[in-house]
């Protein structure tokens, strides 16, 4: 998911419908800062506000998410018409293989589950948004809500895991290893943007998602947070 076009998104609507950041966070409940973030491309709202937000303005999210557009200026109208037929050609063709192929063109749109977990120390933000050829996963806002730690540390990694069983495979890790950092500092630089990760969302059994927090004092002391995710509903 791209934040900075989410954010450009969110601002043209504001500005078009002559509201003030104040007026879209009351009318979303947020904050006002919650809003600049967003629109700076700081943040991104819970897919659910952003999805509320579509359909409050009649925009469609699947276009928003799909991240489909063209990154630089052509230089010349003659560029711009090549580029143009070579898209109507694609297009052509990919409507004739799903016509011989039988295939149901709603199966394009996007679902969306929201992710939480079941720690009582941790609280975040996260979405997954599927179809049925592909995943992603976005998490961000994680924050520490347990007894007060204010211990520097030397070395944080946050892992972010698929588990199965006993087994567990990797998804995306972020780690700090320049010395002297909290964990709440940590975490508010740990933010997890998993693109076409999985072919389904239905392949996500409970409790099959984790983040792992390792971090190591000045001393060489190691501290572990495990963080259970778990999807608001399971997949359809």
């Amino acid at each position: 998911m791209d934040q900075e076009k989410i954010g450009k998104f969110i601002k043209d609507i504001r500005k078009k419908n002559n509201l003030t950041q104040k007026d879209l966070a009351d009318k979303y409940n947020v904050t006002y800062q919650a809003v600049s973030k967003w629109e700076n491309g700081k943040n991104m709202p819970d897919i659910s506000i952003l999805k509320e937000i579509c359909n409050d303005y009649n925009k469609d999210i699947n276009e928003l998410l799909n991240d489909k557009k063209f990154s630089k200026k052509y230089k010349s109208k003659i560029f711009i018409m090549i580029i143009i037929l070579l898209i109507i050609a694609i297009i052509t063709l990919s409507v004739i293989i799903f016509i011989n192929k039988g295939t149901n063109t709603n199966n394009d749109n996007f679902q969306f589950k929201t992710i939480k977990t079941t720690c009582d120390n941790f609280e975040l933000s996260g979405s997954i948004a599927y179809d049925n050829s592909k995943t992603s996963i976005y998490i961000s806002n994680i924050t520490y809500c347990g007894k007060e730690n204010e211990t520097k540390y030397k070395e944080i990694e946050c892992i972010f895991y698929e588990v199965d069983g006993t087994n567990k495979r990797e998804i995306d890790s972020y780690k700090y290893n320049d010395g002297n950092i909290t964990l709440e500092e940590f975490l508010k630089k740990v933010k997890f943007n998993v693109e076409h990760y999985s072919t389904s969302c239905k392949m996500y059994k409970e409790n099959a998602l984790s983040l792992e927090i390792k971090a190591t004092d000045k001393e060489n002391q190691t501290t572990f947070y495990s963080i259970p995710l778990v999807l608001e509903e399971n997949c359809k």
